[in-house]
């Protein structure tokens, strides 16, 4: 019987083929929510024979995974696509072939112009629609270019296959989470409503049940990502709507989740609940991202924050009040248009009473199809260039700051990779620093105490405690 078997199994039409291996490489730019989109791209592919590869000129796919927050950002996706099409013609030179796609939200919002300016370029793809990606990769093979950019009825994520729990061990102890996707703020700055479309939450269930397969595979710390992470409002299991405050809380019943965090997230969505999380849950990280953008009332106005500065101070004095040792974190645009000296000053003033560990600062750079485009009165290069150095200039200075004043602490620390030096390790402290430590590779995932005894430009030093 053993044999009949062995030779029915070999005849040609009983075989069961394996899809061939075919390499993809994918570059990411932007925020941590393209970092998370990417996995589940490469995830998605993995089905049809796709493996990852890190070196480009090996692969059968180069993906684009792009951000369209600012101006340059799209102009480094058209430079790298012009590289690539040298590439992909040096490669059909030698008989090999190399498709090119563009993913994220340059694809969304410069679909039909990607397909015009670059000819090389077979496959465009938004972000609500990457779970299309094997079967648009099959048009593409039937000779189609491609391109998917509308909003999709269906729930990608449900259509998306479950983290593959080999690649997710591979990736590190950490990991990202998409929980909220889009945003209906409509600041006059941003693009983000018109590239990831309207606020859509994911159901705790589905949460709940990806972050089990994070930890089974060896997660330890998972950050929960939105555009407006905390105006997140999934259904529950009790079939209610649960705000983010409340899912925190669900998740820290994962038993092998030591860390949560989030981001990013908006002043008018802070609530009671959420604020309790931090104060309750030892689980929640100390540190919150939350962006205010300007100081001045009259340019939160005119970019349609909906809230002024007082508002936005006293708010952060009840989460310091629920959490007294949190670390802040913000993001500051200078020379929106408009913007006047004082208005400036009134940012510096901000920053000054609010005390930050870490910030994004950038000049406000236009974006097409944006209230903001059409405004007039805008700042001149020169001026923003002056505005944001003195910016940089003080919020470098209460980083450095806040990293000294840690020195001498005793802190918990995720040991995550190893450091540069032989014997050493990386770790993320509470408030988001890189620590370098000297331990041993078999501890990384374990969360070890360690005394903080040296402070650089842009990570802390540090020694276990026995």
């Amino acid at each position: 019987m053993t044999q009949e078997i062995a030779v029915l199994s070999a005849k040609p039409d009983m075989a069961v083929e394996s899809p061939p291996v075919r390499k993809v490489f994918v570059k990411t730019y932007g925020c941590q929510m393209n970092v998370y989109d990417s996995d589940r791209m490469t995830d998605a592919l993995a089905k049809d024979g796709y493996v990852s590869t890190d070196v480009m000129e090996d692969a059968d796919l180069v993906l684009l995974n792009t951000c369209h927050i600012r101006e340059k950002a799209a102009e480094k996706v058209y430079s790298a696509l012009g590289r690539l099409r040298d590439l992909k013609k040096k490669k059909a030179g030698e008989g090999r072939e190399m498709m090119i796609g563009v993913a994220g939200c340059v694809a969304q919002a410069e679909g039909d112009e990607i397909l015009r300016r670059a000819p090389a370029v077979d496959l465009v793809i938004g972000p609500q629609t990457y779970h299309r990606l094997p079967e648009a990769l099959k048009r593409v093979k039937r000779g189609e270019r491609v391109l998917e950019t509308d909003y999709a009825i269906e729930d990608k994520f449900e259509h998306l296959p479950a983290p593959d729990k080999a690649k997710t061990r591979a990736r590190g102890v950490t990991a990202f989470l998409t929980v909220q996707e889009g945003c209906d703020k409509f600041c006059t700055f941003c693009v983000v409503p018109y590239t990831r479309g309207s606020e859509v939450s994911r159901p705790v269930a589905q949460i709940v049940a990806e972050a089990q397969k994070l930890v089974d595979a060896g997660v330890r710390e998972i950050t929960l990502l939105g555009q407006n992470v905390n105006a997140w409002h999934g259904v529950g299991a009790d079939g209610e709507q649960w705000g983010l405050g409340e899912l925190l809380n669900r998740l820290t019943r994962i038993e092998g989740l030591a860390r949560l965090r989030y981001t990013t997230s908006h002043p008018r969505d802070m609530d009671d609940s959420l604020i309790n999380a931090h104060r309750d849950l030892p689980q929640l990280m100390p540190y919150l991202h939350l962006p205010i953008q300007s100081g001045s009332n009259r340019i939160l106005k005119a970019m349609n924050r909906r809230h002024t500065t007082a508002e936005y101070i006293a708010l952060i004095a009840r989460i310091k009040a629920a959490r007294p040792d949190l670390a802040l974190s913000g993001d500051f645009i200078v020379g929106f248009p408009g913007e006047t000296d004082e208005d400036f000053e009134d940012t510096l003033r901000l920053v000054e009473t609010v005390g930050y560990a870490q910030a994004f600062s950038f000049k406000y750079s236009t974006r097409p199809g944006t209230p903001g485009a059409e405004l007039g009165d805008q700042v001149p290069e020169d001026v923003k260039a002056k505005r944001l150095e003195r910016l940089q200039a003080l919020l470098l200075e209460q980083q450095n700051a806040f990293a000294q004043a840690c020195i001498g602490k005793t802190i918990d620390l995720l040991l995550e990779k190893p450091g540069r030096m032989p014997g050493q390790l990386i770790g993320r402290s509470p408030w988001l620093q890189s620590v370098n430590v000297d331990a041993k590779s078999s501890q990384i995932g374990d969360i070890v105490s360690v005394r903080i005894t040296g402070a650089g430009p842009n990570s802390l030093f540090a020694e276990v405690v026995s």
